[in-house]
């Protein structure tokens, strides 16, 4: 099972007005950041939230019982924000290892916050016995058609903002961001996803030939902490030819201190990943190659930065 171009494309018109064209600005000459962190909720995860909430709103599957959902956080306050939009309520389930910073953020959409266990496996558990035991429409983090052609909008804004580019370093957790911007981009360039070394997901599925079950761990586990890639980001990745790159904790906070220091952004440690790819040579750009770096979660605390 696939996403297609064309349903990134009914997404982009479905949640028009409801998310912010997020900004693109050129840090260097052939680098340029796709700012997500600004986008509502601070992370490019209410895309794929409003796709699915107003697709089941427009079938009549979205009731007064309202949402449920999983998640390390950002996936979360992208379904509580959204639901809160579209006026349902909505029970988030999130690993007791929850960053405060985004529990906060969680209560103050208006949230039933939940925390179940230590990792986004077992509070995703509890979000889909929650949904079978009253009706409520689950919102997956990242493995939903929905989802992923909501966040495949980023891609297509790219399209539109950058005057050509060649490739695109995209942090990978359960996959939904990828799977989107490579279908909305297609053969325009070239989808590299970057990952952690402790939290590998697309790395194992492609070594693997399918999405398999994996540890978690790692400065970046919070934001980057699926234990196995979705099944439409594996079908979205060989399509398009997407392969990952992996990087150490220790240049993820490098490249997160950077980004503050140099850029003046504060960052999660996962949103720093895919630039941790070229601070750190995991990734050497040829002479003369279009970089774009996506810069997609901002849900930190600051003074966690140095």
């Amino acid at each position: 099972m696939t996403v297609s171009l064309d349903e990134v494309r009914a997404a982009a018109e479905r949640i028009a007005g409801r998310v912010r064209r997020t900004p693109v600005i050129e840090v260097a000459p052939g680098l340029t950041f796709k700012l997500e962190l600004l986008q509502h909720t601070g992370s490019f995860k209410p895309r794929g939230a409003f796709n699915r909430l107003l697709t089941a709103k427009e079938s009549g599957e979205l009731s007064g019982q309202g949402i449920v959902a999983a998640s390390g956080g950002n996936a979360g306050l992208a379904a509580a924000y959204a639901a809160r939009e579209l006026g349902v309520p909505a029970r988030i389930f999130v690993p007791e290892t929850t960053p405060i910073a985004k529990l906060s953020k969680l209560r103050t959409l208006e949230a039933d916050v939940v925390q179940v266990g230590s990792e986004y496996a077992e509070a995703y558990q509890a979000a889909v016995q929650a949904r079978d035991g009253s009706g409520a429409l689950l919102v997956h983090a990242y493995d939903q058609p929905e989802v992923v052609a909501g966040q495949g909008t980023v891609g297509l804004e790219l399209l539109e903002q950058v005057d050509g580019f060649d490739t695109v370093l995209i942090a990978v957790g359960g996959g939904g961001l990828i799977a989107g911007i490579a279908t909305a981009i297609g053969d325009n360039a070239r989808v590299i996803g970057v990952e952690p070394v402790l939290a590998p997901t697309l790395h194992r599925a492609l070594e693997a030939g399918r999405p398999v079950d994996g540890s978690v761990g790692g400065v970046a586990a919070d934001s980057l902490g699926a234990r196995r890639l979705g099944e439409l980001a594996f079908a979205a990745v060989r399509q398009h030819g997407v392969r990952s790159l992996l990087v150490d904790d220790e240049p993820i906070i490098a490249a997160r201190n950077e980004l503050w220091h140099d850029h003046h952004l504060a960052v999660e440690h996962g949103a720093a990943a895919a630039y941790a790819a070229l601070t750190s040579g995991a990734y050497r750009p040829a002479a003369g190659e279009r970089v774009v770096v996506v810069i997609c979660g901002a849900n930190t605390d600051p003074a966690t930065l140095s």
